[in-house]
């Protein structure tokens, strides 16, 4: 019989503990605080679970403990509960204000980085005369282009087309722009799996995308 196939991330992970243990870890939603010391809890019971491994399993729990939701639901008073749901020690007032203060500091790095990026992004000139209507040239450049016997050209910016990543971006920590909706989002690689590139954007959230959706962001090729 073969073995099954092991979990190479912490989504997979915790999407595997939000299922095994729904009174405990979520995915979605307001999250529950953990009792402390569950990570051996986990150990135990997931002993003859051969598709995550201890240090997987660390870096999940760490990695699920430290994300802003998590950080919302440590509250003074509210109760810690065990693998079953069970409801056990309150949380202290110390308990609590660290993990606010983490998560203050988590956001305050999240807007430096988002205030960095649009710094070294290139400021467009706006090539228009003053008060001339958007569209319009002025006589002197259309003069000048007859003059060299070409056509006038319009007045749009040269742009390079967002570079897409080789092999060696697809790592973690490399800075990327990822397209979500209209516009692109500035993101960092978390994680590269077999089914997907895992990318947190500046406001904490992450998520999986095609490596065809990432463009280098501009700090990387400048």
């Amino acid at each position: 019989m073969e073995s099954p196939e092991k979990f190479t991330n912490s989504k997979e992970v915790i999407a595997f503990l939000a299922e095994t243990f729904p009174k405990c870890f979520s995915i979605e939603g307001e999250a529950r605080p953990l009792k402390i010391g569950i990570f051996q809890d986990l150990a135990t019971r997931l002993e003859e679970e051969e598709r995550v491994s201890k240090t997987l399993l660390r870096s999940t729990l760490r990695h699920y403990t430290n994300s802003w939701r998590y950080l919302h639901s440590i509250k003074e008073g509210a109760n810690r509960v065990d693998l079953d749901g069970v409801e056990g020690d309150a949380i202290e007032k110390e308990h609590a204000d660290h993990a606010q203060q983490q998560l203050e500091e988590s956001k305050a790095k999240a807007a430096e980085k988002r205030k960095a990026k649009l710094a070294q992004q290139p400021k467009r000139k706006d090539k228009r005369q003053f008060n001339r209507p958007k569209g319009e040239k002025s006589a002197n450049s259309d003069h000048a282009d007859a003059k060299r016997g070409t056509k006038p050209k319009n007045n749009r910016p040269n742009t390079t087309p967002p570079a897409k990543l080789t092999d060696s971006d697809l790592q973690q920590g490399t800075q990327v722009t990822v397209k979500l909706g209209k516009a692109p989002m500035p993101a960092v690689i978390t994680e590269v799996a077999k089914d997907g590139v895992h990318v947190q954007l500046d406001s904490g959230m992450v998520v999986k995308v095609n490596a065809d959706a990432l463009r280098l962001a501009r700090s990387k090729r400048s």
